[in-house]
């Protein structure tokens, strides 16, 4: 049987955890697990509730990535996605969406 250091790249893995941990504080994510959980009896069902989401948002995007790096190049891709990022704070700002 393999050793979890075979399977795992730790640094991989700390460096994700900390680059989207310090993303989140503050976001909308965030602010709207504040609101519900404030409005409600039931924190740890929020909590469950929220973590479920993130988990799986998390998932969809890691296969997508997986799929849309064998034909994009991830130069292109994190191009693409600040371009995104950035369209998307304009149109909020402007609130379009």
């Amino acid at each position: 049987m393999e050793g979890l250091d075979t399977v795992i790249n730790w640094k991989l893995l700390w460096s994700t955890f900390v680059l989207l941990f310090v993303a989140e504080l503050g976001d909308k994510t965030q602010l709207a697990v504040i609101c519900t959980s404030a409005s409600s009896d039931c924190p740890r069902t929020v909590f469950l509730g929220a973590a479920l989401a993130l988990v799986t948002v998390t998932l969809l995007g890691t296969l997508a990535g997986q799929v849309i790096s064998r034909f994009v190049s991830p130069n292109i891709l994190r191009k693409g996605a600040a371009g995104l990022f950035v369209l998307m704070g304009v149109l909020m700002f402007f609130d379009k969406i």
